[in-house]
């Protein structure tokens, strides 16, 4: 169930009705029903001599386990163009999208992204620096990756490691 309770377009205090099979918030006073889109996020590996880019989240949840370099998708944002500006505020590196890799659906936590979509890219620029919310970076090898955050980095690292070993 989601966490409106008030409609987003007149203000009036929200019911739950039965909408298309789903409990859904819906305004009486205007009939706005509020429907809840899926979170998006975006991610990318980037490979250097034969390892992966790697960032250790500074953040909760799963502080001090380490992902990709990713986040949300802003709203009027092309995917591939989140993954490349999150990989520049988390790692210093410019990046270029090479190719769409996967889509990994599946939220882990209630603030989560209801799936992952994973770009390959290659370095452009920048220099490499932990910033925005990771207080680590670095490149592993296919045997040497760490404890990972999240299970949609820990498939697609899955993926890459059996073409990389």
């Amino acid at each position: 169930m989601s966490d409106i309770n008030f409609c987003i377009r007149c203000g009036h205090a929200v019911e739950r009705r039965m909408v298309e099979g789903k409990p859904r918030p819906v305004c009486p006073a205007c009939n706005h029903i509020h429907f809840i889109d899926p979170k998006v996020a975006a991610a990318i590996i980037v490979e250097r001599e034969g390892k992966v880019l790697l960032t250790r989240r500074a953040n909760t949840p799963r502080q001090g386990l380490w992902v990709t370099p990713g986040g949300f998708v802003d709203d009027d944002e092309d995917p591939a163009q989140a993954a490349a500006r999150e990989c520049e505020e988390e790692t210093g590196l410019k990046v270029e999208i090479v190719e769409l890799l996967d889509l990994i659906a599946g939220r882990e936590w209630p603030g989560g992204a209801s799936f992952v979509i994973f770009y390959r890219a290659r370095i452009v620029g920048g220099a490499l620096t932990a910033g925005d919310d990771a207080d680590r970076v670095a490149f592993f090898g296919p045997d040497e990756l760490p404890e990972i955050a999240f299970e949609s980095t820990r498939k697609m690292l899955e993926k890459w490691r059996s073409q990389n070993v």
